[in-house]
């Protein structure tokens, strides 16, 4: 509109995008198959759809992206272990403690990775905080370490006192909502340790190319 291209055009932009789609699509299917199929085995039919859709964001993000995350491959490898467990035993246990292993796993990396000095944070993130100087990341690593123990208690009192579609819908309207939120939530203080905002560069760049 009115020639500003150079902001649609921008390679992250599309990116994004595909990151969200990877990380709701797969948890909209699971909770969708469970609402549609009801009845006893539901959770486990749907779990099964779930491990499918859990492939299939994982060769979107290879296609798309160019790779597959290190954390969609601990979460990929996760749901086909605990999905498997979970049908193969008939217990809907595992899945649901799926995200309690995973956000508890997340957490002593990131601790390892603050005791050592590597930046475990920053090979996954980068690109959501481009610029950030070592003291900010050594910060965002300490907040989401503190945040996955969180939701990690969370998830355990969710699956433990409610029912098995209020778990999924809060795994889709709860736990995700909330990961970004927290991660929105860490900018002011990425910014003051040198992360670059890129807005401005964003606008310039679009009133350059309409002029």
């Amino acid at each position: 509109m009115d020639g500003i291209e150079a902001p649609v055009t921008k390679p992250h932009q599309p990116g994004n995008g595909i990151r969200l789609l990877i990380e709701l699509g797969r948890l909209v299917v699971f909770l969708g198959a469970y609402v549609l199929l009801k009845g006893p085995s539901a959770i486990f039919i749907s779990t099964f759809v779930f491990m499918v859709a859990m492939a299939a964001a994982m060769v979107v993000s290879k296609l798309k992206l160019g790779h597959i995350s290190a954390m969609l491959w601990v979460s990929g490898a996760m749901v086909l272990v605990m999905g498997s467990l979970t049908i193969w035993l008939h217990n809907d246990t595992f899945i649901k403690m799926k995200p309690t292993i995973y956000y508890t796993m997340v957490s002593g990396l990131l601790l390892f990775g603050l005791i050592t000095g590597r930046p475990m944070l920053k090979l996954v993130m980068d690109g959501a905080f481009p610029g950030m100087n070592e003291l900010g990341w050594r910060k965002l690593t300490r907040n989401f370490m503190i945040f996955f123990i969180l939701m990690a208690v969370l998830n355990e009192l969710v699956w433990r006192h409610s029912t098995t579609q209020f778990w999924l819908g809060f795994k889709l309207w709860g736990a995700l909502p909330l990961t970004f939120l927290f991660a929105l939530s860490n900018y002011p203080m990425a910014l003051k340790h040198g992360m670059k905002d890129t807005s401005a560069d964003d606008a310039f760049s679009g009133k350059s190319e309409d002029q």
